[in-house]
Formats: structure tokens, C-alpha cells, sequence
């Protein structure tokens, strides 16, 4: 399995990106659930789709990714 590609639209918001190639030979439910299925569980969110002349569908996801700013905690000594 690949990592997902990260890239920064604007400052301040990072998107993470992953890549989907599904064969043609399966079903638009089967493609419609598997999206639903990524979306409800790991926060993904269509970016793109694209239907290739072999039937293939290339999917682009995306989810922003949320930095927790730094907490430092300081010892008194």
C-alpha cells in the first residue's frame, strides 16, 4: 500500500491525498459504497474522478489534515 501525497492549497490548510484505481468490471454500488465506506471512516472527501477510455476509475481523496499546536511544559527547578 502507498502513503497518501500531502499538499498545501493555501497557507494554513494542508490537504492529505490519496489515489484509487478501480477495475471497470466492478459495479457503480460497489464503487459508491466503498466511498461512503472511506468517508465515514477516515474523514476522505472526493477531489476527483475520473473514468479512463479502458473503464478504469481513478479516484483522488482528500482530508485536511489538523496540526495541535505545541505544548511545552516547563519544569521549575
Amino acid at each position: 500500500m502507498h502513503r497518501p501525497a500531502r499538499r498545501a492549497l493555501r497557507p494554513g490548510v494542508e490537504y492529505e491525498y490519496d489515489e484509487l484505481v478501480i477495475a471497470r468490471e466492478e459495479s457503480r454500488s460497489f464503487v459508491t459504497r466503498l466511498l461512503v465506506q472511506r468517508a465515514d471512516d477516515g474523514g476522505w472527501e472526493l477531489d476527483r474522478l475520473r473514468i479512463g477510455n479502458d473503464g478504469k476509475r481513478r479516484v483522488v481523496l482528500r482530508r485536511k489534515i489538523i496540526r495541535q499546536p505545541q505544548q511545552f511544559y516547563w519544569l521549575a527547578g
